[in-house]
């Protein structure tokens, strides 16, 4: 169904269900795509929709068909200066979950959450998912579980034999700086599994972009 708008609405939807329109979505419907019609989303599931006529109700029509294509891959990740680009982009390439992560390294600690929010939100409405991935709160690096992580290990690129991919659910992805000698000790320490994100250095959002593509492979 090419050129019909995707709008998340919320995740708990049912065929047969009204509920109020926000004027954003309405306008965004009558004044910039020119229509009524649009396929709502969320938790999983689609539906054929459309904007009453007097432009106040979304009425839900019947699940569409279309398979969620996201992922169900976690990203633990130090937020950085372009948080809002990783979040977008992560989202993109399916990411379910979004675990920031504050390590030593971490210079961004003032990061809007709910904008963020709402670029995942728009991410998943242009990417073709049926879900919009979870923001958690801020951990502490020191009190993640290292065990149960893969990480993004930058030594790759200084020779570090490490394999290419890793069979996870979970990944973690350092700040702009890179993890610190004693994180990378902890993550050893830990028999975490380093992923090789290739032989060059990659920005922090771009990284973590990459390696959840390698694990939702």
């Amino acid at each position: 169904m090419k050129n019909i708008p995707r709008i998340f609405i919320g995740n708990d939807l049912h065929e047969n269900m009204e509920l109020p329109a926000g004027d954003d979505a309405a306008h965004y419907l009558r004044r910039v795509m020119r229509t009524d019609n649009f396929l709502a989303f969320g938790a999983g599931r689609e539906f054929n929709a459309v904007l009453s006529a007097d432009g106040r109700r979304f009425i839900i029509g019947a699940q569409t068909t279309h398979t969620d294509p996201s992922g169900h891959a976690t990203l633990y990740f130090a937020p950085i200066k372009k948080t809002d680009d990783l979040i977008n982009m992560a989202t993109q390439m399916g990411t379910a979950r979004f675990v920031p992560v504050i390590t030593e390294r971490t210079t961004a600690h003032h990061i809007n959450w709910n904008r963020m929010k709402k670029i995942a939100i728009e991410a998943a409405e242009q990417s073709n998912r049926n879900s919009v991935p979870e923001i958690a709160q801020p951990v502490k690096f020191a009190d993640l579980d290292l065990s149960r992580l893969a990480f993004a290990d930058e030594r790759a690129a200084y020779g570090r034999d490490l394999t290419a991919n890793i069979n996870a659910n979970s990944i973690l992805v350092g700040p702009e700086g890179g993890f610190s000698d004693a994180e990378f000790a902890a993550l050893d320490a830990a028999h975490a599994q380093g992923m090789s994100l290739g032989r060059t250095i990659l920005r922090a959002e771009l990284a973590a972009a990459v390696a959840i593509m390698k694990i939702n492979k």
